[in-house]
């Protein structure tokens, strides 16, 4: 465990923000920055009506968004501010705007590589890494694709299972006293029977959960804005100039950018988390496979959708209502949760605590259905396609998930973040190389939207 926490701080924790930078630098150049030079291209082509039956396009970014908008939005970027002040929210969005072509870049290959077999269609970063190499070269996409997988199911099991139905279950005991096994295995049977339906039946479950927790979440958040707006303008000042400012530029660099990490969990330190979006991760692309659309650019400005709702709106509402009450919770930076918490009841009363840990129940359960299907894939595609033997491993795979959610609910996820931050910080970047050798193939699919 010591040799995993000396990589994740020294290696990884230097090494994934500093290829997710480049690798967005270079999007930026190769994609001619179309989304923010053609910004009503990109909102014709999401308009755009669906070629297709089956998974929406739509439902397909509300599994993906699912999976992003876990209990971190709550709380990560209390701890960046915490860590770096406030320009640290600044650097937070300079890197989600880069990001923004790393989640394009990867939907659109995730939809050009899928594949089609008797249960359904599959897709996401293994099959395009698979394909990302030919000829004598082969075994090495081949192998590429199979330690990917491999580090999927791990951090399916670490990350988005365990650790988020052990933010549910402190939550809920800590405001009812509701024993934390009992929100475990309810939560495992909820998993397991809407797991059972498959991607459908998953994305029809994220579909209603995740506008209403997005929209009640920016509601509450407006509310609480809005009860202090003469403050707003000169905040907005202090973040942008305080980012820059000689005696906190470096600080602020390191806390946006690790609250751009944090903000899809509870964590602190170097590598504690993934990015809040997970564009460049490898991750979402399995969800948004599912669409059924033949039109890859269209899910890919989907994907550009998916990173300015997680990080751009939701992070910046959190951002702004923690920096309002920053009075009354700065002596809190130890407990991104509570700070969080008592942020929203200092402006709203003690009835927000109860709307958190609503909230919280919410960001979760979306979460865990959306990694019981990345787990479920990892897994069909780690024993291939074998006909009812793949079907069987499937549904084993999600029994041992569901167990692993009572598991989660009473035991202590600080050695279970070790290995979930090895296995994503590989996992991206793993991703982002292949990404940048495809880059010629992503471009050709953005023909029209860079004209």
């Amino acid at each position: 465990m010591k040799l995993l926490e000396f990589c994740n701080t020294y290696l990884l924790g230097v090494g994934v923000p500093l290829c997710l930078g480049l690798a967005g630098l270079f999007f930026l150049f190769r994609l001619r920055a179309f989304p923010f030079l053609h910004p009503w291209r990109v909102m014709r082509t999401v308009m755009k009506k669906s070629d297709a039956g089956g998974i929406s396009p739509l439902r397909a970014l509300s599994m993906a968004l699912a999976g992003t908008l876990g209990v971190g939005n709550l709380v990560g970027v209390a701890a960046a501010i915490a860590a770096g002040g406030a320009g640290a929210i600044f650097w937070m969005w300079i890197s989600a705007t880069l990001a923004m072509l790393l989640k394009y870049a990867e939907t659109v290959l995730a939809l050009r590589h899928r594949r089609m077999d008797a249960g359904g269609v599959r897709g996401g970063a293994m099959y395009y890494m698979r394909d990302a190499f030919g000829g004598r070269l082969a075994w090495l996409g081949r192998g590429i694709a199979f330690v990917f997988a491999a580090l999927c199911l791990v951090d399916a099991f670490s990350m988005g299972c365990v650790v988020q139905v052990n933010a549910m279950a402190s939550a809920w005991q800590g405001l009812w006293n509701v024993p934390t096994w009992l929100t475990g295995l309810l939560v495992g049977l909820a998993v397991f029977a809407v797991g059972l339906g498959g991607a459908k039946a998953i994305s029809g479950a994220t579909e209603k959960l995740v506008p209403l927790m997005t929209v009640g979440f920016v509601a509450v958040s407006l509310v609480a804005i809005f009860l202090r707006i003469e403050q707003v303008p000169a905040l907005l000042a202090q973040i942008c100039t305080s980012a820059f400012k000689a005696d906190t530029a470096s600080k602020s660099v390191l806390g946006g950018v690790g609250g751009f990490l944090l903000s899809r969990a509870l964590r602190f330190g170097t590598m504690r988390g993934l990015l809040s979006n997970e564009a460049g991760c490898g991750t979402s692309p399995m969800a948004h496979a599912t669409a059924a659309t033949t039109d890859d650019a269209k899910q890919g400005c989907l994907g550009i959708v998916e990173v300015f709702v997680d990080t751009h709106l939701l992070c910046t509402m959190t951002a702004l209502v923690v920096l309002l009450a920053w009075d009354e919770v700065s002596t809190l930076g130890d407990a991104p949760m509570l700070m969080t918490l008592r942020a929203y009841e200092a402006l709203l009363g003690p009835w927000a605590g109860v709307f958190l840990c609503v909230s919280v129940l919410c960001f979760g359960l979306a979460t865990v259905f959306c990694w019981s299907h990345y787990a479920t894939e990892a897994c069909v595609y780690l024993v291939g396609e074998r006909g009812r033997r793949t079907e069987v491993m499937r549904k084993l795979c999600l029994f041992v998930y569901c167990m692993f959610c009572v598991v989660g609910a009473v035991v202590a996820p600080d050695s279970v973040w070790t290995v979930a931050d090895f296995s994503i910080g590989l996992m991206t970047l793993l991703n982002v190389v292949v990404l940048c050798r495809m880059h010629r193939e992503v471009e050709g699919a953005s023909g029209a939207l860079m004209r």
